[in-house]
């Protein structure tokens, strides 16, 4: 029988390098292009793949020459456009091409698959799955959209009974997939790029909530409450008429303590080590999918100390002159709300001194144009909730932007409510202008899924 070779046009983005290491891991020959060189790229580059740092037409035709042994698949993402020149080459050469979802629904065959969805925490809830489940079975693999600090990376792939895999409802792909446990986080309208209204967007999750054999949903969620019925739920708010509860008694910036029930009966007092009303909910459906597959109860409480926020959550980068910043891949209004919400646990923690109130300053950088357009009202009133905010230009993730939209649309909302508003074109300028932008003991909070997370090295590059 043929082997098989993969090669990746845009390799080095989150989920499509987990999937190519995956492919390694298994034993095919692995091949990909990026514009960009990152971690990613060279991890792959140490685990044999090859990788061009250019999209041309020749890469294919030396891919196509050197593994003319093998059958050859070329992997795209939905981020990949007509016009890309190795995308367009193999098209007109009539190659092999298969959606990356296509490739991690196959790699998800062999396992006892749990599939993590929803529109918000889905890769949180994936670290904490993969860390609980790699901590209490000993017999777990993952593939996902961040880095898990448990593996240090987006991908732990080997024989293993169970596979975590974390699954993209952005581009309409999620009904490829086939898991044995599907779990939808929430559901909110978003990628208004692809979907048109919320209702084409629940339509795309109740495919996946059909092709699960079993389904787990937050019951907190109004939109799952009303759309899909299963037998498996988690709540934060009631422990009646779901199969899983941990309600929260307190929360502060360090952890949460809360009571844990299953189907309404309780069972102890658990201490869970990450601050947050919104990673409450994704620990509780982390703890509710462990024990769907059978772990027992004791040896997850025995784990949750163990729990980590995967990198770009809440992620503290740094101080600078007694300034703390945090990184956050918050990009959408809901988001931004909850770790606006988090970061005033943090600075309400460290207001002892009646003199100096610190502040928390939200620093945005808004992610796609049509994401813009469709929000602004949601951006502005969520954002004016921070006391100090800055806006940088938009991060456009190859889109056109036919309506001319900027961040102003969401400045001049902001200013509104809180004046205390300004834009910024960019990071460069934001460091420029940092100690007057900035006091001693604000906390920022960087919040973007774009390349905002360049920013604590840009402010330690030397002038």
């Amino acid at each position: 029988m043929l082997k098989s070779h993969f090669h990746f046009i845009g390799v080095g983005g989150i989920g499509m390098s987990a999937i190519a290491i995956g492919l390694l891991k298994k034993g095919y020959s692995v091949s990909g292009s990026d514009l960009v060189k990152n971690n990613e790229t060279m991890k792959l580059e140490q685990l044999g793949a090859v990788i061009f740092s250019s999209q041309v037409r020749q890469n294919i035709e030396f891919v196509t020459s050197k593994f003319n042994n093998k059958l050859i698949t070329f992997v795209v993402s939905s981020a990949i456009k007509p016009e890309n020149e190795e995308f367009s080459y193999c098209k007109k050469k009539n190659l092999t091409i298969k959606h990356r979802s296509e490739i991690l629904a196959m790699l998800m065959q062999t396992y006892t698959a749990l599939a993590v969805a929803g529109s918000h925490g889905k890769t949180s809830t994936s670290t904490f799955l993969s860390t609980l489940l790699e901590l209490c079975t000993q017999n777990s693999s993952s593939i996902t959209g961040g880095i898990i600090p448990f593996y240090n990376s987006n991908c732990h792939l080997e024989n293993t009974k169970f596979l975590v895999a974390e699954v993209d409802e952005s581009d309409g792909t999620i009904n490829k997939y086939k898991p044995d446990i599907g779990i939808i986080n929430n559901i909110d309208f978003d990628h208004c790029d692809y979907f048109s209204n919320i209702g084409e967007l629940i339509s795309s999750f109740r495919s996946f909530a059909a092709n699960s054999k079993k389904l787990l949903f937050n019951f907190d969620c109004e939109v799952s409450r009303k759309n899909f019925y299963s037998n498996f739920k988690w709540s934060n708010s009631t422990a009646k008429n779901v199969s899983y509860a941990l309600i929260p008694n307190e929360i502060n910036s360090k952890y949460t303590i809360g009571k844990y029930y299953e189907n309404g009966n309780f069972i102890c007092n658990l201490n869970i080590p990450i601050p947050g009303q919104h990673n409450l909910s994704n620990i509780t459906a982390a703890i509710a999918a462990s024990r769907m597959i059978g772990v027992e109860f004791i040896e997850i409480k025995k784990n949750l100390k163990y729990l980590k926020l995967p990198k770009k959550r809440f992620e503290f980068r740094g101080q600078i002159d007694e300034r703390s910043l945090y990184d956050d891949y918050a990009h959408h209004p809901n988001e931004i709300k909850e770790t606006i919400k988090l970061g005033r646990l943090f600075v309400k923690q460290n207001n002892n001194n009646e003199f100096q109130k610190n502040r928390l300053i939200a620093l945005f950088q808004p992610h796609r144009y049509s994401r813009v357009k469709q929000f602004n009202k949601e951006f502005a009133e969520e954002l004016s909730k921070a006391d100090v905010i800055y806006v940088t230009g938009i991060y456009g993730a190859g889109e056109r932007n036919e309506d001319k939209i900027t961040s102003k649309i969401i400045t001049d909302l902001i200013y509104k409510k809180n004046k205390n508003v300004s834009y910024i074109n960019n990071y460069y300028e934001v460091k420029k202008n940092f100690y007057e932008l900035t006091k001693k003991g604000d906390l920022i909070l960087n919040m973007g899924a774009g390349d905002c997370h360049n920013f604590w090295s840009i402010l330690n590059e030397n002038n």
